[in-house]
């Protein structure tokens, strides 16, 4: 057989060859893409998204990925796909950012209830719509969608909320939905969190200027000490860098080297501050409280229905609850759980002691979980807590009733911690912590991770949770009797001094994350967001009022222990 013959025959199977390689790769992108759960949608915007780009841009300048614990393709996947769902609808493209009358007016806009089909009658289990319309300070409808907006439907009269799906028509109209749940009165509440122009900002601060609060250590040999700055990522010309990246679990951290000393002398960890003078004078219009920063939006006429009870024929057609996005309401002050859990209540001491009895609880994550502690700290009078010599905010902290074989512990998540100072051999990293534990049917753990990552790019949240899942992976897997409660994000209070480091806007995005990265996994979520924007009376609070967080630690404690107590009617 000729040379040029066998060229032929080599490049034809080369040929054959390239293409299933090409096949199979697209075979395993497709399956991957497909073992992506789907996103918890939220205000109905998903489009393909510029961030994964920017969020390479930003890497780039800064020492951060390639030095730690590099994903696999999955992950990858998994990441973008992320970041591509949670995109935000952004004001048209134009020379120059609009003027504040061009912006939305809360004062300008207004909603209006949707007649029913029966007119102006509402049942119980039918579905209430509402249409919000917004303006701009001139008084025109914007004609383009992206601003944040809440929802709830209240009663003070029955101590009774729920929070409402709101949907996003990216042309100045919403729609917001709320399943009628409990007769007599009920009143409906809009919020404008932020225009669409002031989200735009967010999203650049969070692209662009993820240092804006910043760490510091000090190190410390004999007498001479040295405080340098440390964060998640850092300039790489500033000078040379202490890798203080976790071995384990791939955390990342790093903190630039002393001129005088070595990386191992490192001895705290406290938040340095916060960057100032971050927008433009123009920029901080978007930001005023009382005018375009988390204020209502009035009804067109009424905001108030009368529920009446509910009828005899089917509803079968009508979306319920769970379709509408909604995990619970408030009845009495007392929260309600969609999704199979029967919700207890624990008034008494004697009742949670019971539950707790021979039960180890550890508690990891941020303040807003150490909520919990310390309200089991308060009700539980044989719990006496242990003095170890740590700062009360800080941790970690521990309690035990020996009578009852309890063990209550909280320790703080690891770095970016915007606490005060603490050293460095008390910081733990979540994943760490969950891979030395034993687990087993008498041991609880909670998580509640979220509020620090505020003003990275999502990136970095993922990276860590991923983290974590794993761990409680393994943890299900030699110990599948384990109970795991996850605690998810809440809207807070925003002021305009810190809310370009502080917002729903940044929760929110975050809360999608987490609720994504734990779907399917053996844990309960408690929703913090919905029990805190569901409430019938509380405002918004970083950390919730007790009403709030008993009924978080009741939901908690109903998972644990599902027999006993007297269940809510």
């Amino acid at each position: 057989m000729s040379r040029n013959v066998w060229k032929y025959i080599v490049s034809i199977l080369i040929l054959f060859g390239l293409i299933f390689l090409l096949r199979s790769i697209t075979i395993e992108q497709n399956w991957n893409y497909q073992r992506v759960p789907p996103l918890y949608k939220v205000q109905n915007w998903i489009q393909s998204s510029n961030l994964y780009g920017s969020l390479l841009r930003f890497h780039r300048n800064r020492t951060c990925p390639h030095l730690g614990q590099p994903p696999s393709s999955e992950e990858e996947l998994e990441e973008r796909n992320l970041l591509d769902s949670i995109d935000w609808p952004q004001p048209p493209s134009g020379s120059a950012p609009p003027a504040l009358t061009q912006t939305s007016d809360p004062a300008h806009s207004l909603f209006t209830i949707v007649p029913s089909q029966n007119g102006q009658r509402w049942y119980v289990g039918d579905q209430l719509e509402v249409q919000v319309h917004l303006h701009d300070f001139n008084g025109r409808h914007k004609r383009y969608g992206g601003d944040l907006l809440l929802a709830r439907l209240h009663s003070p009269k029955y101590k009774a909320g729920v929070a409402g799906q709101v949907l996003d028509h990216k042309n100045g109209l919403y729609s917001a939905r709320f399943p009628l749940l409990w007769e007599g009165s009920a009143q409906v509440g809009l919020t404008m969190v932020h225009s669409s122009e002031a989200v735009a900002v967010l999203r650049r601060m969070r692209e662009k200027q993820p240092d804006r609060v910043y760490f510091s250590s000090i190190f410390r040999r004999g007498s001479h000490s040295e405080k340098m700055e440390c964060n998640v990522c850092l300039l790489q010309d500033k000078g040379p860098l202490c890798n203080f990246t976790d071995p384990h679990s791939g955390d990342q951290w790093y903190c630039y080297k002393p001129k005088m000393l070595s990386c191992d002398t490192r001895i705290d960890h406290a938040i340095g501050g916060y960057l100032e003078n971050l927008i433009t004078k123009k920029e901080s219009l978007l930001f005023k409280s009382d005018v375009n920063l988390k204020v209502p939006i009035h009804a067109s006429t009424t905001d108030t229905i009368n529920v009446l009870p509910a009828r005899n024929e089917s509803s079968s057609q009508k979306p319920g609850p769970v379709q509408l996005g909604t995990s619970g309401y408030y009845y009495q002050d007392s929260w309600r759980p969609f999704g199979g859990i029967t919700m207890r209540r624990f008034d008494e001491a004697s009742a949670i002691t019971k539950c707790l009895t021979n039960k180890l609880v550890y508690m990891y994550g941020d303040s807003t979980l150490r909520q919990w502690f310390e309200y089991l700290l308060t009700v539980l009078p044989e719990l006496k807590e242990f003095n170890l010599q740590s700062p009360k905010k800080v941790g970690p902290l521990m309690a035990v009733d020996s009578t009852h074989n309890i063990l209550l512990e909280y320790r703080f998540h690891g770095p970016p911690t915007r606490i005060q100072p603490i050293r460095v051999s008390k910081l733990r990293y979540i994943a760490n912590e969950l891979d030395g534990l034993a687990g087993g049917p008498d041991t609880v753990v909670a998580l509640g991770i979220w509020a620090h990552f505020s003003t990275y790019p999502v990136e970095v949240y993922v990276r860590r949770l991923r983290h974590i899942r794993k761990a409680v992976v393994r943890l299900l897997d030699r110990a599948p009797e384990t109970v795991v409660v996850v605690r998810t994000a809440n809207p807070q209070a925003l002021t305009q001094d810190f809310i370009l480091f502080k917002s729903d806007w940044f929760s929110l995005q975050l809360d999608v994350v987490l609720r994504v990265m734990f779907k399917g996994l053996d844990v309960l979520l408690v929703d913090a967001w919905q029990m805190c924007l569901a409430h019938p009376y509380h405002p918004h609070d970083l950390h919730p009022p007790r009403t709030i967080v008993q009924n978080m630690v009741d939901m908690m404690l109903s998972h644990v222990c599902r027999d006993g107590t007297k269940k809510i009617v």
